[in-house]
């Protein structure tokens, strides 16, 4: 599972580091490749190979005019492209996915057990903030009292 929030630097290639802890949960569990996308949420995701393999099954068993299938296939599975981590443990985000989420020189990983979340630091202090509003909303409750249920 990925866990932790990580601050690293992007260069002007694109090219920023998977950070220790999160590649050795995704080299130990996976291997060493991730498929990088837009997020619904200003930020990327980047998912190990196999568990976007099984997101994409479980869409493809979808209707694709269904409005909700075909948004996400149009937002998230036509950005997605493949970032094989290099020798040193770097990624290179391509040009596009860098834009859509305004990482420029500082990064944020954020391990969300299953994908890593990759956000600008003005992104991830504007999604922290959101998240501590909404800590006692109905919906934040509801779910972590079904996760103390056994």
């Amino acid at each position: 599972m990925f866990r932790g929030v990580y601050e690293h630097q992007i260069d002007a290639k694109g090219r920023t580091s998977l950070p220790a802890k999160l590649r050795e949960t995704l080299v130990g569990a996976y291997d060493e490749r991730l498929i990088v996308t837009t997020a619904l949420d200003p930020c990327l995701h980047a998912y190990p190979v196999r568990e976007w393999e099984a997101l994409e099954s479980a869409l493809a068993r979808r209707n694709p005019m269904e409005p909700g299938v075909k948004t996400l296939m149009r937002l998230y599975v036509a950005s997605a492209q493949e970032c094989p981590l290099d020798k040193l443990g770097r990624l290179l985000i391509p040009p596009s996915l860098r834009a859509y989420a305004k990482l420029e020189k500082e990064v944020v990983w954020a391990g969300m057990v299953k994908v890593i979340e990759l956000w600008s630091q003005e992104g991830w202090a504007k999604a922290q903030e959101d998240a501590r509003q909404e800590a006692t909303s109905p919906d934040v409750l509801r779910v972590l009292g079904e996760l103390r249920q056994p």
